[in-house]
């Protein structure tokens, strides 16, 4: 068998520390309750060289990406204002205008870049979903429908174009050609620009036990460490980094082609290497651990169904899918899974093939539990599902342990 090799570096210096066993991709909704899927191993591994977590799957990106793939940003208010406030602090620090250009790799629906719009900057979204590039250009958020990476940024280069600003949310630990996707952010990048990058933070993935954000669709799990080692192989210097709450903990990381790191940069590589973020034995134990969470919560539920109570999930999400998937919590369990994304509605979760319904089913069935799979967002679940937290409702998080939570309605 050909050994995995590191998606950054090349390296065969590989520490598998996780494997939750065979998966089927979890976006991947289906139309029909018996429709067949294929399913993918999916384990998790670190590079003991430059210190990537990965995942050693690689699926096609046509499937996990560009066919009918159901997300869509703006469906999220707390995402949409996360957003915003970043767009309003580039602007201002930056002094963009009508004469910069701003780009968006993995624009979506245009829920971040609109915002550079009504402010009068210039943009071009890039994304391979043609439904949500579609939505983007509706609101007048310029959008082609191609899949970022070296190739199509040479491209984009050879036609003049170069970027002062190039986001990526979320959309580095997507790709396949790691390496090419960050040389096409160098090609595209004027030289005094910023790349902008939000990412999943490992350390939170880790010490939060946050299992559930492993998906085929997530290839790497970054630390500033991980990213600086990738980042410098381009001629791109990560120089800024700020930690934020959003999606578990994530990082959102500041690189340019001049070198400048800032004193909370220095301070954070400084305090992952105290910690070994780049060793076996950080990630050790993890494994277990998942193990331990899987057992309390499969424990918890069927407890709570054998007592008589009723449950539901809130949020047909892709960590919603891994983490039924591996406790094998399925129909016997949940009644039903509802979300805001009205292009969920009617479908099936992937491997459990739990029907979706819309929101209003809380309020209509009055589920006595509700399992928030998208805990991640679980503060505004609460504030939009205050009617069915005062009927007597209760929520139960997964993550980091399992418990049944005292919602504020």
């Amino acid at each position: 068998m050909t050994p995995f090799l590191c998606r950054s570096c090349g390296s065969d210096n590989i520490y598998p520390f996780l494997d939750l066993g065979l998966h089927p991709h979890s976006d991947g909704l289906l139309k029909q309750a018996d429709e067949p899927e294929d399913v993918y191993p999916l384990k998790a591994v670190l590079c003991e060289d430059c210190t990537l977590v990965q995942i050693t799957e690689t699926v096609d990106p046509v499937i996990l990406f560009a066919n009918d793939y159901p997300y869509y940003s703006s469906f999220s208010p707390y995402l949409l204002e996360h957003s915003r406030r970043n767009v309003k602090d580039l602007i201002y620090e930056r002094d963009l205008g009508p004469d910069n250009l701003v780009i968006e790799v993995a624009s979506n629906d245009g829920y971040l870049l609109k915002n550079y719009v009504e402010a009068g900057v210039p943009v071009l979204g890039i994304d391979p979903a043609e439904s949500q590039v579609q939505a983007a250009n509706k609101i007048g958020v310029t959008s082609v429908c191609e899949f970022f990476g070296r190739e199509y940024a040479e491209t984009l280069a050879a036609d003049g174009v170069v970027a002062d600003v190039i986001h990526g949310n979320n959309v580095l630990a997507h790709v396949a050609d790691t390496n090419g996707f960050v040389a096409g952010l160098a090609t595209v990048l004027a030289d005094d620009g910023v790349v902008v990058i939000e990412a999943p933070y490992v350390r939170d993935l880790i010490t939060h036990v946050e299992f559930d954000t492993i998906y085929h669709q997530h290839l790497c799990y970054f630390s500033a460490t991980s990213f600086k080692n990738l980042f410098a192989r381009h001629g791109l210097y990560l120089n800024d980094v700020t930690w934020l709450p959003i999606h578990g903990g994530s990082l959102r990381y500041f690189a340019s082609k001049s070198e400048g790191a800032s004193e909370d940069l220095s301070a954070l590589l400084a305090e992952e290497r105290s910690i070994g973020i780049g060793t076996r034995e950080y990630y050790s134990d993890f494994a277990d651990r998942v193990v331990e969470l899987k057992d309390n919560l499969v424990t918890l539920v069927d407890q709570l169904r054998a007592d008589g109570s009723s449950l539901a999930a809130y949020g047909a999400a892709a960590k919603g899918a891994t983490l039924l998937n591996y406790t094998g919590i399925g129909t016997d369990v949940l009644d039903f899974v509802v979300d805001r994304n009205v292009h969920k509605i009617g479908k099936f979760m992937p491997g459990q093939r739990i029907p979706i319904r819309e929101v209003d089913a809380l309020l209509a069935e009055q589920p006595d539990y509700v399992l928030v799979l998208a805990w991640n967002f679980i503060d505004e679940i609460a504030n939009q599902q205050h009617e069915y937290l005062a009927r007597g409702g209760q929520f139960i998080r997964p993550v980091p342990t399992p418990e049944i939570i005292e919602a504020s309605p």
